[in-house]
């Protein structure tokens, strides 16, 4: 009788396993239709630019993948209690005349238990990724949406603020020229300030020589202090009215 018990006992530990994974059989291929829709109704929606919703939004998409994973995990959890309590029996006292063919019914649950984990899994991971990467893509919608609809207001103001960048380029670059201009002068007016003053030494060394000429120089420094005074005051007019057309 107590043989008879043990073999009742297999038998519905084997029973259990059998309808588990029927039920995760059936709750695979569910979840997998789930994820693939789910992806099919994304590249729908980014196709379409219409304000039509679908039957089946993404939100109840996203609800029923998470009661379909919880309800997956606890028929694996109890499918792996079942195979736990098989492994016990087939090291229970009075099964070694059968423990081969126990340990291979045994092996064959625990590989079906293996397969429909990885494929859970793999299916749970396919959809957090396409989910993930949807999500990313529509914010990056979202903020393209944002940047349009403030476009309009924002050409205006950048307009005005290339125009105003390119001014100060032009005044930057007009400065530029003035001050070469300015440089360029100084250094043929001291050029020609050492040429002066070579000529004069030697036309003061004549006049030593001879004074009669002294007069004719005199005249000539004269001259020559009225020509430097108009050319120094030209300079300056005209070096202000380009700081003036500069900083218009």
């Amino acid at each position: 009788m107590a043989g008879l018990g043990s073999s009742n006992y297999w038998e519905d530990l084997r029973k259990q396993a059998r309808q588990l994974e029927n039920e995760l059989d059936l709750k695979l291929v569910s979840f997998s239709k789930l994820c693939t829709s789910y992806s099919s109704s994304r590249d729908g929606r980014r196709g379409d630019t219409s304000d039509t919703t679908p039957l089946l939004n993404n939100s109840t998409q996203d609800r029923m993948f998470d009661t379909m994973s919880v309800e997956i995990e606890q028929l694996l959890a109890k499918l792996t209690a079942v195979n736990d309590k098989m492994a016990e029996y087939t090291n229970t006292p009075g099964t070694a005349s059968l423990n081969a063919a126990l340990m291979h019914t045994l092996q064959r649950h625990r590989d079906i238990l293996q397969d429909y984990t990885h494929e859970f899994h793999k299916t749970k991971g396919n959809f957090l990724a396409i989910r993930e990467r949807e999500d990313l893509l529509g914010s990056v919608r979202k903020d393209i949406e944002t940047y349009k609809s403030g476009s309009g207001v924002n050409n205006r103001r950048t307009e005005l603020f290339l125009k105003e960048h390119e001014h100060l380029r032009n005044s930057d670059r007009l400065m530029d020229d003035t001050i070469s201009i300015a440089m360029a002068t100084k250094e043929n007016m001291t050029s020609q300030r050492s040429i002066l003053k070579s000529i004069q030494s030697r036309v003061n060394t004549l006049a030593n020589r001879f004074p009669a000429i002294n007069s004719l120089i005199q005249r000539i420094n004269l001259r020559k202090r009225r020509d430097s005074l108009i050319l120094g005051t030209v300079i300056g007019v005209c070096t202000i009215l380009l700081l003036l057309y500069a900083f218009h």
